[in-house]
């Protein structure tokens, strides 16, 4: 949805100014616990993509952020709520598939401790 996204650079900047980063050989994920996503007190998250010019041109940086997003959203509900999250994609994802991303996403929301095991995931192969 329209408000689940991160799009000004001043909240990337809060994010990685004021977050958490962790990290895995395909992603970098950013981290900041944001009280103010509610919607009539349901929290929710806000998710940010970023791919640098160095993971290729902008049809595979697109195909790039295309895979974090689907991964993401299809995801989402194991993932406790009420944070932004900036994800980075580092140079090594520019040839990966849709499982590899989706693999390295989990890893690394698992990593910040933000992944609940005990809800379905949604995998696609």
């Amino acid at each position: 949805m329209k408000h689940e996204k991160i799009r000004k650079n001043g909240e990337f900047q809060v994010v990685y100014r004021r977050g958490r980063s962790f990290a895995n050989h395909l992603l970098v994920l950013y981290v900041f616990k944001n009280r103010r996503n509610q919607i009539q007190g349901v929290p929710y998250n806000r998710i940010g993509i970023s791919v640098s010019k160095k993971v290729g041109k902008s049809v595979v940086r697109s195909r790039v952020k295309r895979l974090i997003s689907e991964s993401y959203r299809l995801n989402k509900e194991v993932f406790d709520t009420g944070y932004d999250f900036v994800i980075i994609a580092r140079v090594s994802s520019h040839d990966k598939s849709y499982a590899e991303i989706e693999k390295s996403l989990m890893h690394v929301f698992k990593k910040a401790g933000l992944k609940n095991d005990e809800k379905n995931t949604v995998t696609i192969n």
